[in-house]
């Protein structure tokens, strides 16, 4: 009786067994990340602890990157609390900046500024967390002449952004004729820098809303 060659146990020929030795094992899917919600997710951070308090530990649990993904999109930390904070103000002119624009009149536009600029500084999950400029990137100005140039650069479109509401306001009649739009503007930014501290302490936001009220009514001279 002649005997039959057994085959591989699997079944398959050996050249395909060898094929399949020789192929290196596939290591679980790179997890999937999208930048922008990471950026998102690394300002949310910023805000609430700042620069020197945030690690880059913090940072990967964040945004659910490791440190080399991190690295690979944003830079250092430095770089990605620059890219933070950009993002801030870019996202604080896009809310703003149809308000700002707006021919209503003055006091209703101030009164929707004020109460936007609110709105921005008392949010946060873990508790209101004021504004970027004012909280941390102020203090990061000092020693980093970047970021003091990015700060220096919010505060002055700030006012110019008050001021034009002012100008057009007088053009308007809607202010006295002895009032001045610069000086105007630079003490609507003074309050709008006030209630931003004020906020990050947790003053209620009532309170703020009177501050602001005041305000209002002495920038007006009462109209």
């Amino acid at each position: 009786m002649v005997q039959k060659k057994k085959g591989p146990p699997n079944g398959d020929p050996p050249h395909k067994k060898e094929a399949a030795a020789a192929e290196p094992k596939r290591r679980g899917r790179p997890r999937a990340y999208e930048p922008e919600v990471a950026l998102g997710k690394a300002l949310d951070l910023f805000r609430t602890t700042g620069f020197a308090a945030t690690s880059l530990d913090d940072l990967s649990a964040a945004t659910g990157m490791n440190r080399p993904s991190l690295y690979g999109a944003f830079g250092d930390k430095r770089e990605l609390y620059i890219k933070s904070y950009q993002r801030y103000r870019d996202n604080a002119r896009a809310l703003m900046g149809d308000i700002f624009r707006n021919d209503w009149p003055v006091r209703r536009q101030l009164e929707q500024i004020f109460a936007s600029a609110l709105d921005i500084y008392l949010s946060g999950e873990e508790g209101p967390r004021g504004c970027f400029t004012v909280m941390t990137a102020g203090s990061e100005a000092v020693a980093d002449p970047d970021i003091r140039a990015m700060v220096q650069n919010a505060l002055t479109e700030l006012d110019k952004a008050f001021g034009h509401c002012f100008r057009r306001a007088k053009e308007k009649g809607e202010l006295a004729e002895n009032a001045d739009p610069a000086v105007l503007a630079q003490l609507a930014s003074a309050t709008i820098h006030s209630i931003a501290v004020r906020a990050r302490a947790r003053v209620p936001r009532k309170e703020l809303e009177a501050i602001v009220a005041g305000a209002i009514d002495v920038m007006l001279g009462g109209k």
